[in-house]
């Protein structure tokens, strides 16, 4: 085995599949996530796995089934499916966890396990998995880092079981989900679609879900080799195919899966990238709209729709509360600190601003299929293009840059540089997740309402560096500001 990072935290483990990832150590932590599951366990606990079928993962893949075997639980093998409808079925077979093997958006030379257990209870009733806790992450990450693995002998060991096109049980309660008013006035709009899903586990799902919808589909990254066509991140510099597909096909919207099919990005009918930022705060206008449908209880004595975010989503989500008499609550970046915070408040939507929507009336997992769906209802009940619907919103400009350092140790200096750089007066600092720092009237960005962020991430060794400011302009300069004050 060569050197390589190996990524082991809150989003469970990532590596290099040859360096840092081996077999072994797919079996060892898959091992311990067993163990974890087993423990005071009466008979076998039950666990869904799945892969997000990227090439080359089958010895990461038949470790991690063996480790979870080994610690004495039974498995329930879905094969390729999306991250969210291993979730999907965790809650539907009552099972103790779920593990996917899949490096989400990372390149196809990575590879991971990410854990999925159900804990507390979400807005939808039996809507339980979503990423470990905090504290139950940390439990396994220690259990993995000192070898605690519980090995059973022969008459312990768990058994394989396969199950077969959980993905349309997915699609499935999607549809039930948005209803059947909904759906048929989007199957009447006959929608065209381009989706783009790498080559990688959405390609089902998601098809099946957009033809149960009535659309017309242009699928691209279809053959389902786990070989990506493109670096696998739905970022815009990654999407020229997918915007030339859609002005070809004439379409109506583009979207953009990653491999594991949490993430979503979306295009426009011009073939413009409309990006990450904006599935969130499109899918919650959705969720929104339909809650001011049924009585508005944010103004009836409830305490209030709530929608979750993490610190590095864009502020449109606060505009966007504001409209309809919600609140946001903040938390730190991982799926897992949103996911929590969504079941304590009973939030009706939330996510990340990297694409990843949590519809708990669906999942508690970030959901590419619901994120869709959501957006071509709010697009069939408007009945306006996107464009149209993304011009009459309050936008902003968002600056993302990263810096490559040696472990997550290695970003305390900066962040604590970046918290004393902020100034006194106006600003806002919140330290739940390295620093960010909010201005009502940024001098740094030119005036008005702007907001930086420094942090380690992860899931990868990098630092990252993120301004939002009401021009892109103003979000380099205060970027520059930044970067020029840690020493970047």
């Amino acid at each position: 085995m060569g050197d390589g990072p190996l990524m082991v935290g809150v989003s469970g483990m990532r590596g290099i599949v040859g360096a840092s990832l081996s077999p072994e150590i797919a079996a060892r932590f898959a091992g311990v996530f067993g163990s974890w599951l087993a423990r005071g366990a009466d008979g076998r606990p039950t666990v869904v796995v799945g892969r997000d079928g990227r090439a080359g993962c089958d010895p990461v893949y038949a470790a991690a089934v063996a480790g979870v075997t080994g610690a004495g639980c039974d498995v329930i093998d879905l094969g390729v499916e999306m991250t969210p409808t291993v979730g999907v079925m965790v809650d539907e077979l009552e099972a103790a966890g779920g593990l996917v093997i899949t490096a989400s958006h990372n390149g196809q030379e990575w590879n991971g396990l990410k854990c999925l257990v159900p804990e507390g209870e979400g807005v939808a009733k039996g809507v339980r998995a979503c990423a470990p806790s905090a504290q139950a992450a940390a439990e396994i990450t220690a259990a993995f880092h000192e070898g605690r693995v519980g090995w059973r002998g022969w008459a312990q060991a768990g058994r394989v079981a396969l199950r077969h096109d959980s993905g349309w049980d997915h699609a499935s309660l999607v549809l039930r989900r948005l209803g059947d008013e909904l759906v048929a006035l989007i199957r009447e709009r006959r929608y065209s679609v381009v989706l783009d899903s790498v080559n990688a586990a959405g390609v089902e799902g998601g098809r099946r879900l957009l033809e149960s919808l009535g659309c017309r589909v242009t699928h691209i990254g279809d053959d389902e080799s786990g070989v990506f066509p493109h670096a696998p991140e739905p970022t815009r510099e990654n999407l020229v195919a997918l915007c030339d597909a859609v002005r070809d096909a004439r379409a109506d919207v583009g979207f953009a899966q990653d491999p594991d099919g949490d993430r979503l990005a979306i295009l426009d009918g011009e073939g413009r990238y409309i990006g990450e930022e904006w599935t969130l705060v499109l899918a919650a206008r959705s969720v929104l709209e339909a809650c001011d449908a049924l009585g508005a209880r944010a103004h009836e004595g409830h305490r209030g729709i709530v929608l979750c975010a993490n610190l590095s989503t864009s502020r449109m989500i606060d505009d966007l509360a504001r409209e309809h008499g919600a609140r946001v609550v903040r938390t730190p970046v991982g799926e897992a600190h949103v996911a929590g915070a969504m079941k304590r408040e009973g939030s009706e939507i939330g996510g990340e601003g990297n694409g990843g929507v949590i519809w708990p009336g669906v999942t508690c997992v970030r959901d590419s299929l619901g994120a869709m769906a959501l957006v071509l209802a709010l697009m069939a009940r408007h009945g306006r293009t996107l464009a149209d619907l993304v011009g009459g919103m309050p936008a902003y400009a968002i600056e993302k840059r990263k810096v490559e350092i040696a472990s997550r140790e290695a970003a305390a200096p900066a962040v604590e540089t970046a918290a004393a750089w902020a100034p006194a007066g106006g600003a806002r600092v919140d330290r739940q997740d390295g620093v960010r720092v909010d201005w009502d009237d940024c001098p740094h960005a030119g005036g008005g309402p702007a907001w930086v962020h420094v942090r380690a991430s992860n899931t990868e060794p990098i630092m990252r560096l993120i301004a939002e400011a009401r021009t892109g302009d103003g979000a380099a300069r205060l970027l520059g500001e930044v970067e020029r004050a840690i020493g970047g």
